[in-house]
């Protein structure tokens, strides 16, 4: 698989926002977040997001569907800092036969700092391919 999603930078194009506090532990000795901080924060609000959607994760597990992260993308615009509201704007950006995509915009009061892409494939507890959940196939 191949993130083909371009994010945009324009936050009315994401149809969900999820709100999280920039922790110390968070950073580096700098106060800047670290790279590696990035991708939880990317979860947290894509979690958010299923929730919003009506479709907990818990759910979606319980249903016998994991969907796991294929490949992730993020470009680092300016840095966020200790203590720093972020806003992680969420959508659904593809839905193909047996994947999705994500995209995601992190703005501090409306200023942009980071962008992000997540691939997704579901499999079955044991590991096997398996179609998406109707629900999801919805969003083609």
């Amino acid at each position: 698989m191949r993130i083909s999603t371009d994010p945009s930078t324009d936050s009315g194009d994401y149809e969900f926002a999820h709100q999280l506090r920039v922790r110390f532990a968070e950073t580096d000795a700098m106060g800047i977040v670290h790279h590696s901080r990035y991708l939880p924060m990317l979860e947290e609000a894509r979690i958010a997001y299923l929730r919003h959607v009506g479709h907990p994760y818990q759910e979606i597990r319980a249903e016998g569907v994991e969907m796991n992260v294929l490949e992730a993308f993020l470009q680092y615009r300016r840095p966020l800092l200790f203590d720093d509201v972020v806003d992680v704007h969420t959508t659904m950006a593809s839905v193909e036969r047996a994947s999705f995509q994500m995209a995601y915009l992190l703005t501090v009061a409306g200023e942009l700092r980071a962008t992000g892409v997540t691939a997704h494939g579901c499999v079955t507890p044991e590991g096997r391919p398996t179609r998406l959940p109707a629900w999801l196939r919805e969003f083609l």
